[in-house]
C-alpha cells in the first residue's frame, strides 16, 4: 500500500535539529522558499523522476504530477494514485483496478510528497553549497544532510531559484547507491481544488474493487 513512497523514494527518518549549527545563509533562502509555498492555497507540479545507481548500472525514468494543499495532496505516478486528505488515504492501483483504503496516520520515518518544501525544519543540518544554472536559470544550492546517522538517506540536495526562490530540483542520495532526481517540468500556483480533488470517488473508475483497511 506504500509503494508510492518506495517509488518516490522519500522514506527517512526525523531527529531534532540545534539551530546554532545551521548554515544562517542556506536557512534564509529555505526560509524564503517555504513560505513561497506556504502562502499558495494550493499548487500542482508535473515532474520527472530519474533512479539512478551507477555500480548496479541502473538508469530509470517515470514521470508523474501531483496537487497539494496543506497537508493533503493527490499523485499520480506510474499507475498508480494516491489520495490523502489529511484523514484518510486512498491507494489506486490502475492494473489491477483496486483502490487500498485506510486511516491516514502519519509517520515519522517517511516523507510525503507534500512535504519536501518544509523538509529542512526539523531533523536534518543545511548548508550552502554554491550556485549553478538550472534550465538557463541561476539557481542556489542547499544540501541537507540527516541528523540520524541510521537514515538510509545521507545527502538531500535542493536547487531553488535564484529569483523566485522556487524549487527547480532536489536530488536524494541513499546509502545503498540509490540516487533519485526530480525535475519540475510544470508548476501551476493557486492551482484549483474542490472538495472531489483529495477524496477518491469510485462512481469515476467502472468496475474498481474497493479493499478497506481500517
Amino acid at each position: 500500500m506504500k509503494k508510492y513512497l518506495a517509488l518516490l523514494a522519500l522514506s527517512v527518518s526525523f531527529s531534532s535539529v540545534a539551530s546554532a549549527q545551521q548554515d544562517p545563509k542556506a536557512g534564509k533562502i529555505l526560509d524564503q522558499m517555504s513560505a513561497k509555498y506556504k502562502a499558495m492555497k494550493a499548487f500542482k507540479a508535473t515532474f520527472t523522476q530519474t533512479l539512478e545507481n551507477d555500480a548496479a548500472k541502473v538508469k530509470e525514468n517515470l514521470s508523474g504530477d501531483i496537487t497539494v494543499s496543506g497537508p493533503k495532496f493527490r499523485l499520480k505516478m506510474s499507475g498508480q494514485e494516491v489520495i490523502n486528505n489529511g484523514q484518510t488515504m486512498w491507494t489506486y492501483m490502475k492494473s489491477e483496478n483496486e483502490v487500498n483504503v485506510s486511516d491516514y496516520e502519519p509517520d515519522e520515518q517517511e516523507v510525503l510528497p507534500s512535504q519536501i518544501y518544509t523538509l529542512y525544519k526539523k531533523g536534518y543540518k543545511y548548508s550552502y553549497a554554491g550556485e549553478a544554472k538550472e534550465g538557463g536559470e541561476v539557481v542556489d544550492v542547499i544540501e541537507l544532510s540527516p541528523e540520524d546517522r541510521s537514515n538510509p538517506m545521507y545527502k538531500v540536495r535542493l536547487k531553488i531559484g535564484r529569483n523566485d526562490k522556487a524549487v527547480k530540483s532536489w536530488q536524494m542520495y541513499k546509502k545503498n547507491g540509490n540516487r533519485y532526481t526530480y525535475r519540475i517540468s510544470k508548476f501551476v500556483p493557486n492551482a484549483p481544488v474542490d472538495a472531489t480533488t483529495f477524496n477518491f470517488d469510485k462512481t469515476k473508475y467502472k468496475g474498481v474493487k474497493v479493499i478497506d483497511l481500517r
